[in-house]
């Protein structure tokens, strides 16, 4: 099998329901960067992997993450006004709220273990730490990218709770791998 296809070659790309649509449509504006997403999550988990005491922990986390980020793409480029039944059954995305709630324990499990907040904090804190920061921020753009979807109808609401509470995760573990590494949060100083 070839990687190339050649049928985007007039800007136009597939969906899972087959429908074409510009490549610069809102769709795959959130396609891409829910890519972009679990990509640099890929660069955070091979500096955690150079961490053997504690580092792990995060990697299996993070590459769960991953996993439920493609579910999440196969939700997004599933339509839910012009797909078939079976396809939107095959997409839907943490229906129940599970993936959110399990977010949330880590939050509440990494976030005990970290000095209080006082002051706002640069992305720093070591090359794991800073390369979380740089998921966090991909995770708030894929956020904004979702949204229009979600007020169209065209994807689940649970994506954007989703990414919502992921940002949040990935600013927790951003933090504890900086304190974990001994490297020092960058505070931010009026100029």
């Amino acid at each position: 099998m070839r990687i190339y296809t050649k049928t985007g070659d007039k800007g136009t790309s597939s969906l899972y329901n087959g429908q074409r649509k510009d490549k610069d449509d809102d769709v795959f504006e959130a396609l891409g960067t829910t890519d972009e997403l679990t990509s640099t999550l890929g660069l955070a988990i091979e500096f955690l992997e150079e961490e053997a005491t504690w580092g792990q922990e995060l990697v299996e986390k993070l590459t769960r993450v991953q996993c439920l980020l493609q579910d999440m793409g196969s939700n997004i480029a599933t339509p839910r006004d012009s797909s078939n039944d079976i396809k939107l059954a095959k997409t839907q995305f943490d229906p129940e709220g599970v993936n959110v709630a399990t977010l949330e324990e880590w939050i509440d499990h990494y976030d005990e273990q970290l000095p209080k907040l006082t002051k706002f904090i640069l992305p720093s804190g070591g090359k794991a730490s800073a390369s979380l920061h740089m998921a966090r921020s991909i995770c708030r753009r894929a956020e904004r990218r979702v949204h229009p979807l979600i007020r169209e109808e065209q994807c689940d609401s649970s994506v954007g709770v989703y990414l919502n509470r992921l940002s949040d995760f990935i600013f927790i573990a951003a933090r504890w791998a900086a304190q974990c590494q001994g490297k020092p949060e960058k505070i931010y100083q009026k100029v």
